[in-house]
C-alpha cells in the first residue's frame, strides 16, 4: 500500500478581501463596547455571525459575569464548529471591550492609517482589530467554503479591567483546543509568548478625625500616614520601576480616595494599587515591602495621646505569570505563519497582562499576535491597515491549518 504522500506547505499567506476586511474594522472600531458594557458590539458581532451563516446552535454565551466583581451585561462570546478536515482544535481570540477614552470613536482613513475624527477620543483599535480579524478570517472560510480543522473563536468580555472575562470563562465549552492564538495590540510580526503576572492591592487606613483648627493634634491622619508610607516606598526603590539586583519588577499606586472637608483632620483613606513582575517570588516581595511600609507609617505617626491608626491591606492575584518554550507546537505554528507573511518574526514577553494569561493557566498555551494597532489607550491611538490586514492573512492560514 503506498504511503499519502504530504502536502507541500504552502509558499506565502492566502489573500483575504482587502475592502471587506478595512469596511469591517471601521465599522466595528465605531460601536460602542466599555468593560461590562459590551452588549452593543456582541450584538454586532452576532449579527456578522448571522449573516455568514454560523447557525445559532455554534454560538454559545457563557455566563462569566455572574462570577465577575464587575457584573457585566452579557459574557463571553464563544463559535464552536466542527472541522471538514482532520487535525487538533485551533482556537482564535479577541476581546471585545475597550478602555473609557475611546468612547464615542469616529474612525476615519488617512494613507495607511485608520484613526479617530475626534482628536479627544481614543480609535478602539484595541481590540476591534483583533475582532475584525477573528470575522474575516471567518468570512472568508464561509465565501471561499475553505477546508479547516475544528475551530473555536472567542470573543472575551472585560480584559480591560483585569482580564475579568477570561478569569471566568466556561473552559468546558471551548472544546479542548490544542493550538490558541489571541490578536491584541502591536504589528503583526511579533509573537508574545510570555507576560508578567499582576496583583491588586487595596489599602485601607483608618485614622481618627478631629478638628483641624481648633485640635489637630488629636487626630490621626490618614492623608499624613498615606503620604510618610508612600515617601518610604519611593525612597527605597520599590514604587514605579523596582530593581533589586537581577530582578525586576514595577508597582503604581493609581487611585487614593479620602477626605470631604478641609478643616477635619481625615480620619480614612482607601488606596489601590497593583504590583507586577514575571517572578511570583519578587512579586510577594514587592507586596511585603508595601505592607511594612503603611504598618510602619501607621505606628510612627500618634496624636497626642499617642494613639496610632490602623491598616487593613488585602489583596486581589488578578492574573499569573508565564512564559511558553520556543519549541512548543503553537510557538513553532505562529512563528511560521509570521515567515509565510514574508515578514522576519521576533518574540517578545510583556509587561501588560493578556487573555492568554488564564488560557495557558488553565491548561491552554495561548501565543499572542497583534494586526498594527498603535498607540492604544490613547488619543493618538492608530491602526496600521497593511498591518492589520496581514493579521487577517496570518489569521486565515492559522484557522484552515494552512501552517
Amino acid at each position: 500500500m503506498k504511503s499519502k504522500t504530504a502536502t507541500a506547505p504552502p509558499a506565502s499567506l492566502p489573500e483575504v478581501d482587502k475592502a471587506a476586511a478595512v469596511r469591517l474594522v471601521s465599522e466595528m472600531m465605531a460601536v460602542p463596547g466599555l468593560s461590562g458594557q459590551e452588549r452593543k458590539i456582541q450584538t454586532a458581532v452576532r449579527a456578522k455571525l448571522k449573516s455568514l451563516g454560523i447557525p445559532a446552535s455554534a454560538i454559545i454565551e457563557d455566563t462569566a459575569p455572574k462570577r465577575s466583581p464587575l457584573g457585566g451585561d452579557c459574557g463571553n462570546l464563544i463559535v464552536k464548529l466542527p472541522g471538514t478536515i482532520r487535525g487538533p482544535r485551533r482556537l482564535l481570540m479577541a476581546h471585545l471591550d475597550t478602555v473609557p477614552i475611546c468612547a464615542g470613536s469616529k474612525p476615519v482613513r488617512k494613507g495607511d492609517l485608520i484613526v479617530s475624527k475626534d482628536p479627544k477620543t481614543g480609535l478602539g483599535a484595541d481590540d476591534r482589530a483583533g475582532v475584525s480579524v477573528l470575522l474575516t478570517a471567518l468570512a472568508e472560510i464561509r465565501r471561499r467554503k475553505l477546508p479547516h480543522p475544528p475551530l473555536t473563536f472567542v470573543w472575551p468580555v472585560q480584559e480591560e479591567v483585569g482580564l475579568m472575562g477570561v478569569r471566568f470563562m466556561d473552559f468546558k465549552k471551548l472544546g479542548n483546543p490544542q493550538l490558541c492564538f489571541n490578536w491584541d495590540g502591536g504589528p503583526s510580526d511579533v509573537a508574545t509568548v510570555g507576560a508578567t503576572g499582576g496583583v491588586e492591592l487595596t489599602i485601607r487606613i483608618v485614622g481618627l478625625a478631629s478638628h483641624a483648627g481648633a485640635h489637630p493634634e488629636l487626630g490621626i491622619s490618614a492623608i499624613g500616614v498615606a503620604g510618610v508610607a508612600i515617601a518610604d516606598l519611593v525612597a527605597g526603590g520599590w514604587h514605579g520601576l523596582v530593581v533589586k539586583g537581577s530582578r525586576t519588577g514595577t508597582s503604581n499606586i493609581g487611585i487614593i480616595s479620602a477626605g470631604d472637608a478641609t478643616n477635619v483632620v481625615t480620619p480614612e483613606l482607601d488606596l489601590k494599587a497593583e504590583v507586577r513582575s514575571h517572578e511570583p517570588q519578587f512579586r510577594r516581595e514587592i507586596i511585603a515591602a508595601y505592607k511594612t511600609a503603611f504598618e510602619k507609617a501607621a505606628k510612627t505617626l500618634t496624636n497626642a495621646a499617642g494613639v496610632a491608626g490602623r491598616i487593613e491591606f488585602s489583596l486581589f492575584e488578578k492574573y499569573e505569570s508565564f512564559r511558553l518554550p520556543d519549541d512548543a507546537p503553537v510557538v513553532k505554528t505562529a512563528l511560521r505563519a509570521i515567515e509565510l507573511s514574508g515578514s522576519t518574526p521576533a518574540l517578545r514577553t510583556t509587561n501588560g497582562g493578556l487573555d492568554a494569561n488564564w488560557l495557558t493557566a488553565h491548561g491552554f498555551p495561548t501565543v499572542t499576535l497583534g494586526c498594527g494597532q498603535q498607540d492604544v489607550h490613547t488619543v493618538a491611538e492608530s491602526l496600521h491597515i497593511p498591518s492589520y490586514l496581514n493579521g487577517c492573512r496570518i489569521a486565515l492560514a492559522l484557522a484552515t491549518a494552512a501552517v
